[in-house]
């Protein structure tokens, strides 16, 4: 994850999100559940990164927890996970959209090539490492071509995905490329991660929103302000005060803190390998489970929201 200023603009309105009320019946109980219910996504986030993070990953689905992810295609280990899903067909996975690739080390490129895509790439011949970079250099034609052949190429690795999602929220790049990630959203009838709070914003992303498109009232995740030692305190505080009647969605970073992990984030703190084996830890564990049961709070997916759509 970046340290950039715009994904962290990003993280401020996800993190501020609070629940839009619509006339009628509401989304929990259109999904026939009673008005009051609290449902809950736990979303695993750059499957595909490392073999660290995919072993992690699937450890966390089979505790039960974790119960829905996404997939960065064009990253390395992408076809080991594909692998393991392939044979879980309830698992809900989705696409990890990507126009970054923000590692200091670990680097890859789009599904499309740097001459069919060149805006899309930096000097050195992968993805830029920043948002910033796809704002002042992508071409919005070729994102949403790149965009279309993760989809793509997700489909062929096995597999139809129930959502999408976007690496870094890099779509906010520019409004025309956000609207491209809409379009697609829409053409394939897939249910996709969108900040509420754009609606209330000044930027103009808001009106490429239509209201029914938002499935999700509320996202959190950690910060580089939580401290590793408040970590556990963070998610209890999360989860015990979700509020009745909404669904939101905690997204998580999984991987050990091994010797692999620890190359990948070489040189940072931030969504490095400790920072992943706390998520982990957390939601792997008894507690979290317990917390889930004391609090009344369901799991939901996105293959369950995508009913929503329909």
């Amino acid at each position: 994850m970046p340290s950039s200023s715009l994904f962290r603009a990003a993280l401020l309105v996800l993190l501020a999100g609070t629940p839009l009320h619509a006339q009628g019946p509401s989304k929990v109980e259109r999904l026939g559940y009673p008005a009051a219910t609290r449902l809950l996504i736990v979303h695993g986030d750059d499957i595909g990164a490392a073999h660290s993070a995919n072993a992690a990953t699937m450890a966390a689905f089979d505790f039960g927890v974790v119960n829905s992810g996404a997939v960065l295609v064009p990253a390395p280990w992408t076809a080991e996970f594909a692998a393991w899903y392939r044979a879980q067909p309830g698992a809900d996975i989705g696409v990890h959209l990507t126009l970054t690739a923000e590692w200091q080390y670990l680097r890859w490129p789009g599904v499309r090539s740097r001459s069919e895509a060149p805006s899309l790439y930096d000097a050195e011949g992968f993805l830029p490492r920043l948002v910033e970079e796809v704002t002042r250099q992508a071409r919005t034609a070729e994102a949403e071509q790149e965009l279309r052949a993760q989809l793509e190429r997700a489909r062929e690795l096995g597999r139809e995905p129930t959502h999408l999602d976007s690496h870094m929220f890099g779509v906010l790049a520019k409004p025309e490329i956000f609207a491209a990630y809409l379009r697609l959203a829409r053409e394939q009838h897939l249910p996709a991660a969108i900040p509420g709070d754009l609606l209330r914003d000044t930027t103009g992303l808001g009106a490429l929103i239509r209201p029914d498109e938002i499935l999700v009232d509320r996202y959190v995740i950690a910060s580089p302000r939580t401290r590793p030692e408040d970590w556990a305190a963070f998610y209890r505080d999360v989860i015990r005060n979700l509020a009745p009647g909404t669904i939101t969605q905690i997204i998580v970073h999984l991987a050990y803190d091994d010797a692999e992990m620890r190359a990948v984030a070489a040189r940072r703190e931030a969504y490095g390998a400790a920072w992943r084996q706390r998520d982990l830890d957390f939601f792997t564990s008894p507690e979290a489970a317990q917390l889930l049961a004391e609090n009344n709070v369901r799991l939901t997916t996105w293959r369950e929201l995508g009913r929503l759509l329909r």
